[in-house]
């Protein structure tokens, strides 16, 4: 039987890269979307096929996404919390997750898989499940509302037969991670990390 395929976007960020490697260890044949900007390094060597693209181009992504792709991965986000990173924050997360949902469609795409976020369900003081109401759409934090609105292209896709999973990861930590979790964790145990240094530990009692 052929390989199965799989279309990844955002295959070289750090959750993209690991991916792509328990894709390829798995004998799927992986395309992996780049911008002219990304760091090869690691999908190169996993042996992904690589293209150059952008979601944020729907002609970009007709001209890239495999026809009858077995998944699509929709990892690609901007993770940014700054304020003036907001409107290019919609475009990828929001606009962006709507490209590929309607070629996805366009190509006949068996399944789409989108990495979302629990950010998507807003805060809440008690725990959560899929029957929680998501309030991400009401949340002052861009990132958050932006994660929100992501899922409900993917839902307005499903809704016109695109078959799809949404995951809402929490905290990610693992290899090839430099900008994330990771690199907070070796600031704050080296106290480099501000906003650790600036707590004040209550003595013992």
């Amino acid at each position: 039987m052929a390989n199965r395929m799989a279309f990844v976007t955002g295959a070289t960020g750090f959750v993209g890269i690991n991916l792509v490697k328990a894709l390829k260890e798995s004998g799927w044949h992986v395309v992996a979307l780049h911008r002219p900007t990304s760091n090869l390094k690691h999908v190169r060597a996993l042996g992904a096929a690589l293209i150059e693209g952008t979601i944020t181009e729907k002609d970009s992504l007709r001209s890239t996404m495999p026809e009858g792709a077995d998944t699509v991965f929709h990892v690609a986000a901007n993770l940014s919390f700054a304020r003036k990173g907001n409107a290019q924050q919609t475009r990828v997360n929001v606009d962006g997750t709507r490209n590929v949902v309607e070629v996805a469609l366009e190509k006949h795409v068996r399944r789409f898989i989108h990495t979302s976020s629990i950010a998507a369900y807003g805060f809440h003081d008690t725990p959560i499940s899929e029957a929680t109401r998501q309030t991400g759409g009401e949340s002052p934090v861009n990132y958050s509302r932006t994660k929100f609105l992501a899922e409900e292209e993917v839902r307005a896709g499903i809704k016109r037969g695109l078959d799809a999973v949404i995951l809402n990861p929490v905290n990610i930590v693992g290899p090839f991670d430099t900008n994330g979790w990771a690199r907070m964790i070796r600031l704050a145990a080296n106290k480099k990390y501000r906003a650790f240094r600036r707590v004040a530990v209550p003595s013992a009692m």
